[in-house]
């Protein structure tokens, strides 16, 4: 996606291409993290690029542990963190840890993809499961999905692609349906929440922890979206301390962090975002966005559930042939992602973490797109 809206701005004028593909988060690091990095590389505690634990400085996990048990209520401490690289670090690490050859991992569609890889690379195979028509989970299809070899559901609240915001009765209640199946079973189900969009919620909407309502909980964190760092490769991983088997638990993500090859998480950047776990991130361009792409959709007649966090839309194609309407759409300029590579076919990913400037230039050519497809069918 990135080489090809390249190419075409390239060939077209960046002006007449509007890319709405990657998630890249909108702006640049908050200024006092900026300061941060600069007083760091300015003035560098002994030892800053030596190894330290594979778990991390400890000053940086005990400020984690902090933050995660005001948000929780649980008692974290900063033996219950692992510091990652990012998010899919802590996924590949968990999922290292948890799975045998052949456990299987539920996975709600539509799902970041990668998921499936992070799976299948750790031994376990993917069941994936559909949510409803809003994209909640359907617990009754979890349900009927769990077996005796289920080991771990990737929980992904707020949702990339859909947005969608996981309700605390629903994580309550999806916590009692893995409970009731591991006395069946005789085992243990974790939940894996991947949570690197929990501070990108819009306005009137709530994010609920899953740790706060579940009992066997692994987070998995970024800093990729809320200080704008996805390049940088920082987070963590921390396991409930009510979890099952915790404390082993905990070890074998140290461990694995280790075996994998990541060793431990980039020394500098755990430092420079030690003091900035509480601080909010700036929803007011992706919220701007989401209103703006919203109010486009609602006039030309393109289905859209409104996101209520993340920074993505996930409307339904009004072709039947979801690539038809995504090659139509780059004929128009506009650059977005067929659902399928979601797990989700007939819709489409648009990442509204562009700059209002951009979404606005987009909206004559949104409406020249749905134009052609009024009726259902699409003009060449």
């Amino acid at each position: 996606m990135f080489e090809e809206g390249a190419a075409l701005k390239s060939e077209r004028g960046a002006e007449n291409i509007h890319d709405f593909t990657l998630g890249n988060p909108y702006g640049e690091p908050p200024p006092a993290l900026a300061e941060e990095m600069a007083r760091l590389a300015a003035s560098p505690p002994p030892g800053l690029h030596k190894y330290m634990s594979n778990a991390g400085y400890p000053e940086v996990r005990a400020a984690v542990a902090h933050d995660l048990a005001v948000m929780t209520g649980l008692p974290f401490t900063g033996e219950n963190v692992v510091m990652t690289v990012g998010a899919a670090g802590a996924m590949a690490v968990a999922l290292r840890a948890l799975l045998s050859p052949g456990d299987e991992v539920i996975v709600l569609s539509p799902y970041f993809v990668e998921y499936l890889f992070y799976i299948r690379n750790a031994g376990g195979v993917p069941v994936t499961v559909e949510t409803d028509e809003r994209f909640q989970p359907d617990l009754h299809a979890v349900e009927a999905a769990l077996t005796p070899r289920t080991r771990a559901i990737i929980v992904n609240s707020p949702n990339n692609p859909s947005g969608a915001v996981y309700p605390a009765k629903t994580l309550a209640a999806l916590d009692g349906i893995l409970t009731a199946a591991e006395r069946r079973f005789g085992t243990t189900i974790y939940a894996v929440s991947d949570e690197p969009y929990r501070k990108i919620v819009f306005r009137g909407k709530q994010f609920t922890p899953p740790a706060s309502m579940m009992r066997n909980v692994l987070v998995a964190y970024s800093h990729s979206k809320d200080l704008n760092l996805p390049g940088e490769r920082i987070g963590y991983l921390a396991v409930s301390p009510v979890a099952a088997d915790a404390e082993e638990l905990i070890e074998a993500c140290v461990f694995c962090n280790r075996i994998l090859g990541f060793v431990n998480a980039p020394s500098f950047f755990q430092l420079a975002v030690e003091k900035f776990q509480g601080l909010p991130a700036d929803v007011s361009v992706y919220q701007e966005n989401r209103d703006l792409l919203l109010g486009v959709f609602s006039r030309t007649g393109i289905e859209c559930v409104p996101p209520s966090g993340a920074f993505y839309l996930f409307p339904k194609s009004p072709a039947a042939d979801e690539m038809a309407f995504v090659s139509a759409a780059k004929g128009e300029g506009i650059l977005v992602v067929p659902g399928s590579g979601f797990g989700r076919a007939g819709h489409f990913r648009v990442a509204i973490c562009v700059s209002t400037g951009t979404v606005r230039r987009s909206i004559p050519a949104w409406e020249q797109l749905a134009a052609r497809f009024q009726g259902g069918e699409g003009r060449p």
